[in-house]
C-alpha cells in the first residue's frame, strides 16, 4: 500500500465525477495525503440505485484529512466547468492535478445504441475531458507538479475493442487522444498520462476493492515510485 507521505499536502486535485465510485476513492486516497480535493459532480441528491452526493462526498474527504470543495459540474456544461476551476482558484489558490474520471458508458452494438445515448458518451467522455483539461490548463502551468490523468484505455486498433460496442469505444479512445495530443502540446509543463483498469475489469462494474487500487496507482503516477 502506497504510504501517506503528505506530498500532496497542500496541492489541489480537481476530480471529475467525484462522487462516488474510483472518483472518490482517487479524492479520499488524496484527502489521506493532505491535498485539497474539488468534487466537480452532477449528483446533489441521493440516488435510488447509487449512493453519494458530493455533499456526502466532501464530508468523507474533510473527515480522511484533506480539504474539499464540492462544485455542482456536469461536464457537458462548459460553464459548469469554468465556474467550479474558478471556485478552485478562488478557494485553493490554484490547480495542481486534473482527474478526468467522470464518463458515460453503453456496452451496446451499433443498432442497439440510440443515438441521444451516443451523443451522451461522446459528450461526456471525449468533449467533457478535453474541456476540462482546457479550462484547468492554465492554473496547470503554474504548478510545480502539474498532472493530468485521463480514465481511458491505450489506445488499440484491433477490430476486437470495437465490433461489440462501438460508440463506446470511439468516446473513450477519444479521452486517450486527448492524453497524446496533450501530452506532446505541454511537454515540460503538465504531464499527462492515462490509466485504465485491468482488462477483464474494465466492461464490468468496478468494485470498491479495485477501486481502492486504481487510486493507489494513480497517486504513485503522481507522487513517483
Amino acid at each position: 500500500m502506497l504510504p501517506n507521505t503528505g506530498k500532496l499536502a497542500g496541492c489541489t486535485v480537481f476530480i471529475t465525477g467525484a462522487s462516488r465510485g474510483i472518483g472518490k476513492a482517487i479524492a479520499l486516497k488524496a484527502a489521506k495525503d493532505g491535498a485539497n480535493i474539488v468534487i466537480a459532480a452532477k449528483t446533489t441528491h441521493t440516488h435510488p440505485k447509487l449512493s453519494g452526493t458530493i455533499y456526502t462526498a466532501a464530508e468523507e474527504i474533510e473527515a480522511a484529512g484533506g480539504k474539499a470543495l464540492p462544485c455542482v459540474v456536469d461536464v457537458r456544461d462548459e460553464q459548469q466547468i469554468n465556474n467550479a476551476v474558478e471556485k478552485a482558484v478562488e478557494k485553493f489558490g490554484g490547480i495542481d492535478i486534473l482527474v478526468n474520471n467522470a464518463s458515460a458508458i453503453s456496452l451496446t452494438n451499433t443498432l442497439e445504441t440510440p443515438t441521444k445515448r451516443v451523443d451522451l458518451m461522446m459528450n461526456v467522455n471525449t468533449r467533457g475531458t478535453y474541456l476540462t483539461s482546457k479550462a484547468c490548463i492554465p492554473h496547470l502551468k503554474k504548478s510545480k507538479i502539474a498532472h493530468i490523468l485521463n480514465l481511458s484505455p491505450p489506445l488499440n486498433l484491433n477490430p476486437l475493442w470495437f465490433k461489440q460496442h462501438c460508440a463506446y469505444t470511439i468516446a473513450k479512445y477519444g479521452m486517450s487522444m486527448c492524453v497524446l495530443g496533450m501530452a506532446e502540446e505541454f511537454k515540460g509543463e503538465i504531464a499527462v498520462n492515462a490509466l485504465w483498469p485491468k482488462t477483464g475489469m474494465c466492461l464490468k462494474k468496478i468494485h470498491l476493492q479495485d477501486s481502492h487500487l486504481l487510486s493507489l496507482t494513480l497517486l504513485r503516477c503522481i507522487l513517483g515510485g
